[in-house]
């Protein structure tokens, strides 16, 4: 792992977002985690490009040691977008930066790409679909609906939180470590580490507000502006994705002019677990090349 340091950043209306800081030359190279997961979720990333990058992974707002304002709203999209350019503005306020998503993380990218494409040199997206094209498939695709159907049942009042927590976790541990028959390589620091996360106060009911926001996201389906992206993008695709199914990537290209589209057969949704070495080598390839 590489040598990190820790700082506060300030994101949208004060609030305080945690972040980790590896390398410190270098064009800055943004990570943002999904659900339900923290920085730590990159750490094989910085290790890698933190050798000629400013690599810096956010806790986003709700998450581990970030603030975790208590309004449901607090969380829609828009927020989220805000924190990320507050961060983007204070950090590279002269030159524009890479940011890799994944989950939650990538549907920011792809947001902020759209709404202030200046801020990104290049930006990295993985198991994460762009908007228009999911809402076509949740509107036209049963698969998709049912493998979306998990997120209805986020958007309950308390009974997530009772569920995902209960037997120290167990849920959550499923679903980050994978199984004892396919196991995914965690060293029990780290899947210790993921459980003080999950244990900051209030942190599992922040999470899950960002679902319970999920109308939200007709802020970003919204014109103008149109939904091009005119930044150079790398979509990486675990295609057994059992939530977000590999048809979201159909006619991608339509909207993003400047795509570089790579996908892996036998990977899930936790791709940056499972092929740490693989999505490192097409990053830098992207970098490097596209």
């Amino acid at each position: 792992m590489a040598s990190v340091t820790h700082q506060e950043i300030e994101g949208a209306g004060g609030v305080r977002l945690h972040a980790a800081v590896a390398g410190n030359s270098g064009r800055l190279m943004l990570f943002l985690h999904g659900f339900p997961e923290f920085w730590r979720a990159w750490e094989n990333q910085m290790a890698e490009f933190s050798r000629d990058h400013r690599t810096v992974a956010l806790d986003l707002r709700g998450y581990n040691l970030s603030d975790k304002p208590p309004a449901v709203e607090s969380y829609a999209i828009q927020n989220i977008v805000a924190d990320v350019r507050h961060v983007l503005r204070a950090l590279s306020p002269e030159e524009p930066a890479i940011l890799v998503g994944h989950d939650w993380g990538g549907i920011v990218g792809w947001a902020l790409a759209r709404e202030h494409p200046e801020l990104l040199h290049r930006l990295v997206v993985i198991n994460a679909p762009h908007p228009v094209l999911f809402y076509r498939e949740l509107k036209n695709n049963v698969a998709q609906r049912i493998a979306s159907s998990y997120a209805g049942f986020f958007q309950l009042h308390r009974v997530p939180e009772a569920t995902l927590s209960a037997f120290d976790f167990a849920a959550l541990r499923k679903v980050v470590f994978g199984t004892s028959a396919k196991p995914r390589m965690f060293s029990n620091e780290l899947r210790q580490a993921y459980h003080d996360a999950w244990s900051q106060p209030h942190a599992l009911t922040s999470g899950l507000n960002y679902y319970r926001n999920l109308r939200a996201l007709k802020w970003l389906l919204r014109e103008p502006p149109p939904w091009t992206i005119p930044v150079p993008t790398l979509a990486l695709w675990g295609d057994q994705d059992p939530a977000l199914l590999r048809s979201n990537l159909h006619g991608l290209g339509a909207f993003v002019p400047r795509l570089t589209v790579r996908r892996h057969p036998t990977a899930t949704h936790w791709i940056v677990h499972e092929e740490p070495d693989w999505v490192n080598e097409n990053i830098r390839e992207f970098l490097e090349h596209g």
